[in-house]
């Protein structure tokens, strides 16, 4: 019997719920303790489940993480709630009722799209990871619309279904792949399923060269709080777009409209650092147009204005102080203003930001950002701090 066996029997399962809240410091004695009542085993992969499920909180949110299962590999590769949420929610907007989910992992995206009321065959060719799935359609009450089975997924027919999710393997011995053909199955492959169908999508990585989006496909990046998740291929009719870049919460999805590159101009009183996902979908020109701004260098993502206006896709900051840049000019306007508070941004500066704060030494009870970048080819340091609301 396995570790996930185990865990599913009436012993296993009361067993991790007591350990719901336990604390990872204590793990010893509480071992100690509990193998005076319970099968060593049973103890050992009830702790392992219990750290797995804390890890989860952050993708899947309390409730439901403390009633799943997972693998150490299932946390870390598993589609974060929301993420995989907005993708059900376009699957479901566009009329899907079936799809065949492939690689599908511990079953996040399976999850997302039976709740967005998707009939889903979820497929993985790894027999735990399978299991694990399983288990966890059964513990969310969706074991009637998701059908998980273990199998080789170039094997798998897809005709019977609306749609194809393929989410290949991105991580091999060494680490993570960053060739879409070394993939597992590779991209092309992913490309060709998707086609079989009348809607796909296939997560990719976020670094993928956009020459290698096929012309018939959407290519979206996906940001979440900030942090780019994930980049998406959709097959979804004809599409009016080529690129586009999504934030969540929201959404906000921005579409590409083929403007030339944004004219580089002084810097004004706003810098606006657009979203990650904005930057990935080579989207800041149609920023910097809603914006009426240009780009402090040709070659760097800060978009500089002398309006200041509300988007959802960068994060505005006004500019107090334009400097060469300088450690010895920071630490003095630094000291001068009593900043004790320091943010340090950058983008096209070798400096880290731990080492400016250790040289610069920031004391004071105020605050600043400073952000070490090029200004049309010159490093220069640019001081200020989050922009007011716009009205």
């Amino acid at each position: 019997m396995n570790d996930l066996s185990l865990l599913l029997t009436p012993e296993g399962r009361a067993l991790l719920a007591a350990l719901r809240d336990f604390e990872p410091a204590r793990e010893l004695a509480i071992a100690t303790r509990l193998r005076r009542e319970h099968p060593a085993e049973l103890v050992s992969a009830a702790l392992g489940q219990a750290r797995l499920r804390q890890r989860a909180v952050a993708k899947f949110g309390a409730e439901d993480a403390y009633r799943m299962y997972f693998t150490p590999n299932g946390v870390e590769q598993a589609t974060r709630t929301s993420v995989a949420g907005y993708r059900a929610g376009r699957f479901a907007a566009l009329g899907v009722r079936s799809a065949a989910d492939l690689c599908c992992g511990i079953g996040g995206d399976a999850i997302a799209l039976a709740r967005a009321g998707v009939r889903v065959l979820a497929v993985d060719r790894d027999p735990l990871t399978a299991a694990t799935a399983r288990a966890n359609a059964e513990a969310l009450g969706l074991a009637e619309l998701i059908e998980v089975r273990c199998a080789d997924v170039t094997e798998i027919d897809t005709a019977p279904y609306d749609a194809v999710f393929v989410d290949p393997a991105r991580r091999g011995g060494r680490g993570r792949v960053f060739d879409p053909e070394a993939y597992s199955p590779p991209l092309s492959w992913a490309v060709e399923a998707a086609r079989a169908r009348p809607y796909a999508a296939l997560k990719i990585a976020p670094g993928i060269p956009h020459e290698l989006v096929p012309d018939d496909f959407t290519a979206e990046w996906i940001s979440d709080h900030g942090d780019v998740k994930e980049a998406v291929l959709w097959r979804a009719g004809a599409a009016a777009e080529h690129t586009t870049a999504t934030l969540l919460p929201g959404p906000h999805t921005l579409a590409g409209r083929g403007l030339p590159n944004p004219p580089v101009r002084p810097v004004g009183r706003y810098l606006y650092e657009p979203d990650g996902a904005v930057i990935r979908a080579h989207l800041v020109a149609e920023i910097a147009q809603e914006l009426n701004g240009g780009l402090i260098d040709e070659t760097i993502a800060y978009i500089t204005s002398d309006e200041l206006r509300r988007v959802p896709y960068a994060t505005a900051y006004e500019i107090t102080d334009v400097l060469p840049f300088g450690l010895k000019k920071l630490k003095a306007l630094l000291r001068d203003r009593g900043v004790g508070s320091l943010t340090v941004k950058k983008r096209g500066s070798a400096v880290e930001p731990e080492e400016l704060r250790r040289r610069v030494k920031p004391q004071g009870p105020h605050a600043a950002t400073v952000f070490l970048t090029r200004v049309s080819g010159a490093p220069v340091m640019l001081i200020g701090g989050p922009a007011p609301t716009a009205e």
